[in-house]
C-alpha cells in the first residue's frame, strides 16, 4: 500500500470513510474522535469552513437540536455546535436530502492511518474483558 499524501481532498475522503464506518462500528468512539479532531484541525488551518446550522435528524432527549455543517473540499460533515456558532452562523433549517457527498473509495485502515498521521492521535489497544469466574453453587445449608 503506497502512502497517501496529506491533501485536503484526501483528508476529506478519509473523514468520509471513517464517518461511514463509525455509524455501524461496534465501538465507534475512536472513529468519531478522529473525525472531530481532523475537522477541528482543518478549521484552525483555514482549510475547512463552517457553512451554517442544520436541525439534527436524531435529536437527543426528544428536543430540537442543531448541528454545524462544515465544508471540507467537496465534502460536507456535521459536528456539534458551540455557543459561539449559534451567534455567528446562519440557520439553514432542515437537512437537504437531495445532496449527497461524492463517493469515496478508500479502505478504512488507510483512512485511519491518514487521519492518525494528520491529527497525531494514537489508538489505544483494545483491552480484553477480564475473565469472569464461574459462580460456585452450594446446596442449601452448606457453608463452604
Amino acid at each position: 500500500m503506497k502512502p497517501v499524501q496529506l491533501t485536503v481532498d484526501n483528508i476529506a475522503k478519509a473523514i468520509f470513510t471513517v464517518n461511514r464506518h463509525a455509524k455501524t462500528a461496534l465501538n465507534p468512539s475512536f472513529l468519531y474522535l478522529l473525525k472531530k479532531k481532523a475537522i477541528e484541525k482543518l478549521l484552525e488551518e483555514g482549510k475547512a469552513k463552517k457553512v451554517g446550522l442544520h436541525f439534527s435528524r436524531n435529536p437527543r432527549y426528544s428536543q430540537q437540536q442543531s448541528d454545524v455543517l462544515v465544508a471540507v473540499g467537496d465534502y460536507y460533515f456535521h459536528i456539534p455546535p458551540t455557543k459561539q456558532d449559534f451567534a455567528v452562523l446562519p440557520h439553514l433549517g432542515s437537512l437537504n436530502d437531495s445532496y449527497r457527498n461524492p463517493p469515496a473509495r478508500m479502505p478504512l485502515s488507510e483512512a485511519k492511518a491518514l487521519l492518525i498521521a494528520y491529527t497525531g492521535l494514537k489508538e489505544k489497544p483494545e483491552q480484553k474483558p477480564k475473565r469472569l469466574t464461574r459462580p460456585v453453587f452450594k446446596r442449601l445449608g452448606d457453608r463452604y
